[in-house]
């Protein structure tokens, strides 16, 4: 590390500290106002009206939510990413700021993503004002992460990375402690795709389903079946993973109804094995309820492929951790079969995902992603602050 890189990384520490009473309480403020994919119109303009506060010029994307912004001056630049929407979960913790939109939350921990790279902007936008900023940095506040097949295609397609040549994103990970950054090269998450089965048949009574197709028992006959007919069909080590989050049919106890479905997603720890599992299933679908007299519709929604980290851009993160927290700030991690739609950057340009550790001090479990008992630890957001500014910094 140059003199110069070391004198920024010092100044930037007592500039995050500044703002990090105020990004906290932005925090809350999205907190209690979460927004679907797609709808995040209040979390777009509050963003926007803190940069310009800043500075600074954002950009709203063509979708209507979501904005880009650019810091300094440079042909190239580095990319700053978070996600800005909620999930349909509600919200369990019991907090002054608690979720006002009922069944919606950021259950995800989006809000803090948001808030750590809002705060980076701030402090960047001061130091880029007083002549430290080495090179230009865009910041990417993408809508929709948690709609398949993600937002970040809408980024890709209005320009977000255009010039740019790395791009870096943290997501919070309640498997590590607060203080705790997870980095690993390579495979980061698992493609996700998700999986709709339509049955249709003429339907009948219960007490003779020998006359008509019995779609109920058709529709369990699949559920059940078909992902072990997968795992025999796609190579084991894929880590292949068919899992059902609903199924519906029927109304009444003896009426064999007309129609069923049900709905999952497919997850992979191999991009290959991925579209291969994908092409399958709707050709398994129809093997397995051939022999009951119904009708199957498949439809499979390419979600996203892994997540690459490339290994360039891990040593730029490990330098920003332990640069600015100490060696033992980092921490690895594992693969993990959750989907990321950060992924589809990586298939335009390097770059890595870091895994923010936002279990309390203390706290030997903590509630899980997408669950409503999520509750991440605040201080977690000055540590996403300085990573994804230390990373403009040296990268």
């Amino acid at each position: 590390m140059t003199i110069s890189q070391s004198l920024l990384l010092s100044d930037l520490q007592s500039r995050v500290d500044e703002v990090q009473d105020e990004i906290v309480a932005v925090r809350r403020d999205l907190h209690a106002h979460p927004e679907l994919g797609w709808h995040e119109v209040r979390t777009t303009d509050l963003i926007r009206q803190r940069l310009v506060a800043a500075g600074l010029s954002p950009q709203v994307l063509p979708t209507g939510t979501g904005l880009i912004c650019d810091i300094g001056s440079g042909d190239t630049c580095v990319a700053l990413r978070a996600d800005i929407d909620a999930l349909p979960v509600p919200d369990g913790v019991d907090s002054p700021f608690r979720s006002t939109q009922e069944g919606v939350a950021h259950a995800c921990g989006h809000d803090v993503h948001t808030a750590a790279l809002l705060g980076a902007a701030i402090v960047l936008a001061r130091m880029a004002a007083d002549g430290q900023l080495p090179h230009r940095v865009r910041l990417i506040f993408q809508p929709a992460e948690e709609v398949m097949p993600g937002g970040a295609l809408g980024v890709i397609a209005a320009g977000g990375l255009d010039g740019v040549r790395r791009i870096y994103g943290l997501h919070c990970d309640p498997r590590l402690p607060v203080g705790k950054v997870g980095l690993r090269i390579g495979a980061l998450t698992a493609a996700a795709d998700r999986v709709l089965v339509r049955l249709s048949g003429p339907g009948g009574h219960t007490s003779r389903p020998h006359l008509t197709g019995d779609l109920v028992y058709a529709l369990a006959t699949l559920v059940t079946e078909m992902p072990a007919a997968l795992s025999r069909r796609v190579d084991p080590r894929a880590g292949l993973s068919l899992v059902w989050g609903r199924i519906t049919s029927g109304s009444a106890a003896n009426a064999i109804p007309a129609r069923g479905e049900a709905e999952g997603t497919l997850r992979c720890l191999d991009a290959s094995a991925w579209r291969l599992a994908a092409e399958l299933i709707p050709t398994l679908a129809e093997q397995l309820i051939a022999p009951y007299g119904v009708q199957v519709s498949t439809e499979v929604t390419h979600g996203v492929p892994p997540v690459m980290n490339d290994a360039a851009a891990i040593e730029v993160l490990q330098r920003a951790v332990v640069e600015t927290m100490g060696l033992g700030a980092v921490a690895p991690t594992d693969q993990s079969l959750g989907g990321e739609d950060f992924a589809w950057y990586l298939e335009h340009v390097p770059g890595a995902m870091a895994r923010l550790g936002v279990r309390p001090a203390g706290v030997e479990s903590a509630a899980d992603l997408h669950t409503p008992g999520f509750n991440p630890d605040e201080d977690a957001i000055a540590v996403g602050m300085t990573v994804l500014a230390s990373c403009a910094l040296l990268d």
